[in-house]
């Protein structure tokens, strides 16, 4: 069983940036491919961004790749999101996920470990 947990989340204002972090409790980390899910109250879960077990690839969301970063530190077992110029639509609850085989990022039901989530609320 692979544990996540999110961490990084708060309150702020547009414009502002944020780092979350998800760190996994187990060592097989480097083996499983990452993702970034958020859900905004009233909304579906959606996809944010992704990064391969690698770091050799990433992927976002159209609508966000802009003003985000993904990476990971397979060594510390921790992946990051950097968000850039937050604004108050990007309030949510963002969760990380990991994904044990390649492919087909954007569908959260192929994601077999999910943490808890973490709050980002951006004040106008």
């Amino acid at each position: 069983q692979v544990q996540l947990v999110e961490s990084g989340g708060g309150l702020v204002q547009a414009g502002s940036s944020l780092r979350l972090s998800c760190a996994a409790s187990r060592g097989i980390f480097g083996t499983y491919n990452m993702g970034w899910f958020r859900q905004a109250p009233g909304k579906e879960r959606e996809f944010v961004g992704a990064i391969t077990w690698n770091g050799g690839r990433t992927l976002y969301a159209d609508s966000l790749k802009d003003r985000l970063t993904i990476s990971r530190d397979n060594a510390k077992n921790t992946v990051y999101l950097q968000m850039n110029s937050l604004q108050p639509e990007d309030t949510a609850v963002y969760y990380c996920a990991a994904k044990r085989y390649s492919g087909n990022y954007f569908s959260s039901s192929l994601y077999d470990y999910w943490g808890q989530g973490t709050q980002v609320t951006v004040s106008s």
